[in-house]
């Protein structure tokens, strides 16, 4: 899908006709831009072959929908893949409709209840030592979070939270696991209460990628609480919650 120029637009559940259309005019527009900054400033036509793609990922996709926009199979794709006449450079994916396999995967992730669940399910399973796993799950952890943290749930919101809580515990025990193991094998080196401080520091590296001025700044905060407690919190709270809630104990 990525190996050439290509918009994606993923809904969650079927687009209307209207949504679909929107999303070719947003392409066209987008060729539009493209040819005349060519013509401008290299004085020549973009190939159709260099043009951008555009990938609509379905939840689902009804036949009538699927022929209304004149979608096809293509026999050296896989099943639920229907593209559009060739020159609208577009095809719509429908994921409920995709085998299930590790090629289709992280397509499924974006999919709605049980094919989402199942992909889900297939991550966990990875090895423990797959990269691709430890990805998946702190991006399917992130985004449970920021559902979480929404004001505006909906029923459809919560069942989602349901069905990303096992990737969370999973990512949680995992991102423990790692920053609890280099902090002690750490810690042997330089001392206990060094060890702690780098526990604290590889949680958060684990967590948020890596340690701005204001996680370092709490850390000192953090260590004076029991290590379970302190661990619970590197968890469980955003880098913002954890920053305001270490600033006003300082202060």
């Amino acid at each position: 899908m990525a190996t050439t120029p290509c918009f994606i637009e993923p809904f969650r559940n079927q687009p209307t006709p209207t949504e679909i259309r929107n999303c070719l005019l947003k392409l066209f527009l987008v060729h539009a831009d493209s040819q005349r900054k060519a013509k401008r400033e290299e004085q020549r036509n973009i190939p159709e072959t260099e043009l951008p793609q555009l990938w609509i990922l379905a939840s689902s996709a009804s036949d009538s929908m699927i022929n209304g926009f004149g979608g096809k199979v293509r026999d050296s794709w896989l099943e639920g893949v229907y593209f559009l006449p060739d020159y609208l450079k577009t095809a719509i994916i429908a994921i409920n409709q995709l085998p299930r396999n590790q090629e289709t995967l992280w397509l499924r992730i974006l999919g709605k209840g049980a094919v989402q669940k199942q992909a889900i399910d297939e991550v966990i399973a990875l090895p423990n030592d797959d990269p691709w796993r430890s990805t998946a799950l702190r991006l399917l952890a992130n985004w449970k979070i920021n559902i979480e943290i929404s004001t505006d749930q909906d029923e459809e919101d919560r069942e989602l939270i349901m069905t990303l809580s096992q990737a969370y515990l999973k990512w949680e025990e995992q991102t423990e696991r790692r920053g609890i193991e280099q902090g002690i094998e750490q810690g042997i080196e330089q001392g206990i209460e060094q060890g702690q401080r780098l526990v604290v520091e590889n949680l958060l590296k684990a967590r948020f990628g890596e340690l701005n001025d204001q996680l370092v700044a709490i850390i000192p905060a953090l260590l004076e609480l029991p290590p379970e407690e302190y661990t619970r919190l590197l968890l469980q709270l955003s880098q913002e919650e954890l920053v305001n809630r270490f600033r006003r104990s300082k202060n």
